[in-house]
């Protein structure tokens, strides 16, 4: 990290609502979690009484969970410590990183942090874009807020030329798991960046990981914070990993009420196609500050998706189970 340009970086906004009242469909996390799952914590609290760095159990399940071999996964705190420790062995101050937008905020913010720029392209376009000369490209698939997954042929492409420049590909896969589309975990010149956030509802326990292969692997392990995941979050993460039922149940669900819920909400606003568990709603000529409200007195919080990049007419609204679902459709729908 660049101390001189500590400083001078703000924050960024981010969905999620902390109200036991309000439904929040503002933050992309699933609403279930798998059985059994508080037992792994409790039961994991008397081992917490020693330092715990090796994490094989973990670095093997996220290992089966990605397809690639398991000494190439390094456990991170949550998927933006593996975003943070990747741009942290990749930007140098004064580099230049490829980013999508509008896309997850916080990567501009960590290549500020050490001193890059981050050069925002549309991300319909990015991978079409060269990326000789820039220190790194960041790719989100599914992208957040579009929801899209990269096409498999142009993001293939796009990888071949980042090795052809070595310009390694940071791969954001945080809603991946809501697909049937292949990870790029394992890829020479990726890092991949994966979160058990989404997937199994968990944000609190901050369980991730990053996948690189040859020196970009190496340099990931050796910068990697000593005890950089808790007892109780390996333990936690490893469980929730083997839970392919679950996450096959998950699927199916977003799957069908995404549809039901985009179909629904296309009758009155703009709503981009996706393949992640949540929805990005253009509004049109409606207020977005009217929209939000009319949601709110309904007990419901969706996102303002305007604090992304090139958004400013638009919300952007989660997938949750069916009846919620449908308490959200009632508001934006005055139904």
């Amino acid at each position: 990290m660049d101390p001189d340009s500590v400083a001078a970086v703000g924050r960024v906004p981010h969905g999620g609502n902390d109200d036991a009242d309000v439904i929040d469909f503002s933050a992309n996390t699933n609403p279930v979690r798998p059985d059994g799952v508080a037992d792994v914590y409790e039961a994991a609290f008397a081992e917490s009484t020693r330092y715990a760095d090796g994490f094989d159990d973990f670095r093997t399940a996220a290992a089966d969970y990605v397809d690639c071999d398991a000494e190439d996964v390094i456990p991170t705190a949550g998927g933006l410590a593996a975003l943070r420790l990747a741009f942290g062995v990749t930007v140098s101050p004064g580099d230049r990183v490829l980013v999508p937008e509008p896309s997850f905020g916080e990567y501009a913010r960590e290549i500020r942090l050490q001193g890059g720029e981050a050069v925002g392209v549309a991300h319909g376009e990015l991978l079409d874009r060269d990326p000789t000369d820039f220190a790194a490209a960041v790719v989100c698939t599914p992208n957040n807020p579009t929801g899209e997954l990269a096409d498999p042929e142009r993001l293939r492409a796009f990888l071949e030329a980042c090795r052809d420049t070595d310009t390694p590909l940071i791969a954001d896969e945080a809603f991946l798991d809501f697909t049937d589309a292949p990870s790029l975990a394992g890829e020479a010149g990726v890092i991949a960046a994966r979160s058990l956030t989404k997937m199994f509802g968990l944000p609190g326990i901050r369980a991730g990981f990053a996948v690189a292969t040859g020196d970009l692997g190496d340099r990931l392990r050796a910068a990697r914070p000593t005890w950089g995941l808790s007892t109780p979050a390996a333990a936690v993460g490893t469980y929730c990993l083997r839970q392919t039922e679950f996450v096959e149940r998950t699927c199916e669900r977003v799957a069908s009420e995404r549809e039901r819920m985009r179909e629904a909400l296309s009758a009155r606003y703009d709503v981009a196609p996706s393949d992640a568990p949540f929805l990005l709603v253009d509004v049109g000529g409606e207020s977005v500050d009217a929209v939000l409200d009319r949601a709110r007195r309904r007990g419901i919080a969706i996102r303002d998706a305007r604090t992304f990049a090139r958004l400013d007419s638009h919300v952007r609204v989660a997938v949750r189970r069916p009846h919620e679902n449908d308490l959200l459709l009632d508001a934006l729908l005055d139904r």
